[in-house]
């Protein structure tokens, strides 16, 4: 699968571009601010229905503008798909495939398979463990709809039993009836996400800890640990067992939406025993899994951005990465660099067709 083609309108910093791109490699290079990372978002905006760097749609319109159109062309399977994303203010964003509108977002996720590596990702490591989820989510969601409805779901009983237990503390009454109904359907597809989750780590464990050794040249053992109290108890008696302290608290504080993966380097969680590059190599590490991962799923090479990495990676790690995307496993991929000349030499180390387009 690979990208033929982008239109930009209004997106962001720009008026009106537009791209044609190898099916290969593809460099946007230019100084800090002209846009490089744009692009990539707008890849990212059609394959996922949203940003990756602002998910807020009416903030990725040109300023003094009023609306945006992204345009794309793929080709997958030896098949054109047309998408074009587009956002008036003031109305709802539209998805269309092939000339025809999306009913629901959803459907689109999984169709076009992308993976991006970006210095944001850092987010997964120093941030609280939603960040880690959505992670752990978005790989898992790409190739099976079944766990993104049920997680929506999931989602829209969690807040309608939150919001139940606002009402009980605001009006000094308790319905243990109502709030058993909620129980029941939360544990439904809660238990399901779980099982998910713990069935999508075991296949993901292995392929991310060769991944490591691969980009860090290290022997430091790494590892993920699924977090969840599900592990020891079921969620419909978590429920149960928490109903007064959830009551206090006015909000569930128990379920699949409190879980959290543990990134751990040598037994240690490698946020406070990582030195920073650790941690980068755990991050692309996590990224490369990812793309091996949805590859063998969804029987789909995805597309694969890369933004600014080479700017923050010594030479050994990058010449691991090279080496690494120098094989048929990958498709088509973005880089975006500061730096012209070095992105060249790079990318003729992988001996792939490719194109450089300066901003």
């Amino acid at each position: 699968m690979f990208l033929k083609r982008l239109s930009l309108f209004n997106y962001k910093n720009f008026e009106s571009q537009d791209f044609a791109f190898d099916d290969k490699i593809n460099c946007i290079v230019g100084p800090n601010g002209i846009g490089k990372t744009n692009v990539l978002d707008a890849i990212y905006h059609l394959c996922f229905g949203k940003g990756y760097f602002n998910p807020i749609s009416t903030q990725n319109i040109k300023h003094e503008e009023d609306f945006f159109v992204i345009d794309g062309e793929f080709e997958k399977n030896d098949r054109q798909e047309k998408i074009v994303c587009s956002l008036k203010r003031g109305t709802k964003k539209i998805i269309k495939r092939n000339g025809k509108i999306y009913d629901r977002l959803l459907d689109h996720i999984g169709l076009l398979p992308l993976v991006i590596i970006s210095p944001a990702d850092r987010d997964l490591i120093i941030e609280g463990s939603e960040t880690r989820r959505k992670f752990m989510d978005g790989v898992i969601a790409q190739s099976d709809q079944i766990y993104l409805q049920d997680l929506i779901k999931y989602n829209k009983i969690l807040a309608q039993r939150n919001s139940l237990l606002k009402y009980f503390a605001a009006n000094h009454t308790y319905d243990a009836a109502t709030l058993s109904v909620y129980n029941e359907q939360l544990n439904t597809y809660g238990t399901d996400i779980f099982n998910k989750r713990v069935e999508f780590l075991e296949a993901f464990i292995p392929i991310f800890k060769a991944q490591y050794i691969a980009i860090s040249g290290g022997n430091e053992e790494v590892s993920l640990l699924y977090d969840s109290k599900l592990l020891e108890e079921g969620l419909f008696d978590l429920l149960k067992n928490n109903i007064e302290r959830d009551r206090g608290l006015q909000y569930t504080s128990v379920g699949i939406h409190k879980d959290d993966l543990g990134f751990e380097i040598a037994g240690h969680p490698i946020k406070k025993f990582g030195s920073q590059g650790q941690q980068k190599s755990f991050l692309i590490a996590l990224k490369f899994a990812q793309f091996q991962f949805i590859k063998e799923q969804s029987k789909t090479t995805p597309i694969l951005l890369l933004d600014d990495i080479f700017d923050k990676l010594d030479e050994n790690r990058v010449s691991h990465i090279v080496s690494l995307v120098n094989n048929e496993n990958f498709g088509q991929i973005f880089i975006s660099d500061t730096h012209a000349e070095r992105t060249e030499n790079v990318v003729k180390q992988i001996h792939q067709s490719y194109k450089i387009f300066r901003l």
